[in-house]
């Protein structure tokens, strides 16, 4: 079946529809065929333990990503983005042309592996909008793979089932853009759901929704501002650590390791790959205390968790930097705050901090400017909440009907 899941008309999804209907009218002269829309995702546990085929827990957000678009008669892709009213088009018969270093490199990785599952998208006329950070690590590249495959495949007619499309994501991204991510941020942006966190075995891509039984903390997300360099080569060099440790200590994948094992043969791994194995078998372990955490609705204990894993993607992971730590800094100096800690790939992006819900607006205040009188920059700070995975938007005239 085509994927046909249709998300809520909420106020902020009409919103974003409306961007994208406007932005294909605007770069395109045209109205849209479909419209698919993708959130983002929270990673509130499991940092870098997703290529570890360990476990994670994570949320989609209420930010998201709508992509508008329309066929066209020949095979040319012609995009448009209004995070920064840029513009590209690519032959969708030439992809081996690329990557080009782009945003539109996830469109053309995405038809690319279209194009594997013998489904053929032609040309198509696009505008693409959001309410997601960029590069801040709440996954706006997985947002705009999952909404650019559920609208390329609605247009080509191409039967996709849900789990299929996540995983073809992750291959755009793996080995079109180069970027070696594990599945978590894909699967979350299709399979979240409102009011619960997802729990996912990375290895056996099982998947269970978590409850979230209280409402007395929220999730707010604060962006740094700061540019993330050199975030691909770190990444994928700590991703090539963690497979020759696990390999030295004979195991599959470092999820395999528990913390007596490590333990036992510590002697056998240097400096370098010992403080990476020591974070990934620590933050699986932290995976499943937040399940129950969160199931418990301790939101203290999730919090702690929260602030544990920071520290060991700091000291033991090392993907942390000056501004994550001074934004960080900010969100525990601020009344509310239960614990917080980067999130993402590290290096600049985002910092998750779980607040108490009546705390949340002086929170934001508090450490906005904090934060910028220490580091000379304007952070974005915005409150989430779980919410549903992707799927098409009604056009105005299917809601009518």
């Amino acid at each position: 079946m085509l994927y046909n899941h249709e998300c809520a008309l909420d106020e902020r999804t009409r919103a974003l529809r409306d961007r994208a209907i406007a932005g294909l009218g605007r770069c395109c002269g045209q109205g849209p065929q479909v419209i698919a829309r993708a959130p983002g995702r929270l990673e509130v546990l499991g940092g870098h333990t997703d290529y570890n085929e360990g476990f994670v827990l994570a949320v989609a957000t209420e930010q998201a990503t709508a992509i508008a678009a329309t066929p066209r008669e020949d095979r040319l892709v012609r995009a448009w983005t209004d995070c920064d009213e840029s513009e590209a088009d690519f032959d969708t018969e030439r992809l081996d042309e690329g990557p080009w270093g782009r945003w539109w490199d996830y469109l053309a990785g995405v038809i690319r592996e279209l194009h594997s599952e013998a489904c053929s998208p032609g040309g198509a006329d696009v505008a693409i909008v959001s309410d997601l950070p960029i590069a801040g690590g709440v996954s706006s590249s997985a947002a705009i793979e999952v909404a650019s495959a559920i609208a390329f495949s609605t247009l080509a007619g191409c039967a996709v089932e849900p789990e299929a499309l996540a995983l073809l994501c992750q291959r755009a991204e793996n080995e079109y853009v180069g970027m070696k991510c594990g599945i978590m941020d894909q699967f979350a942006s299709v399979f979240g759901r409102a009011g619960h966190a997802m729990w996912l075995d990375c290895r056996t891509r099982e998947r269970r929704l978590v409850p979230m039984n209280s409402d007395k903390a929220r999730f707010v997300v604060c962006d740094t501002n700061k540019p993330r360099e050199l975030v691909e080569s770190a990444y994928n060099e700590r991703r090539e650590q963690c497979e020759r440790a696990a390999a030295i200590l004979g195991a599959r994948a470092l999820r395999d390791v528990d913390a007596q094992k490590l333990a036992a043969n510590a002697e056998l791994l240097d400096g370098t790959l010992l403080r990476r194995a020591r974070h990934v078998v620590s933050e699986n372990a932290r995976v499943q205390a937040g399940v129950r955490a969160l199931e418990a609705g301790d939101m203290p204990l999730l919090g702690e968790l929260l602030s544990a894993s920071h520290v060991s993607l700091r000291d033991d992971y090392e993907v942390s930097c000056a501004e994550l730590e001074a934004m960080r800094d900010a969100a525990l100096a601020a009344p509310g705050c239960l614990g917080a800690r980067l999130m993402g790939a590290g290096f600049g992006g985002c910092v998750l901090a779980l607040v108490e819900a009546t705390a949340v607006d002086g929170f934001a205040a508090q450490v906005g400017r904090r934060y910028e009188a220490e580091t000379n920059l304007t952070p974005d700070i915005f409150a989430t909440a779980p919410a549903d995975g992707a799927g098409l938007i009604p056009r105005e005239s299917e809601e009518e009907l």
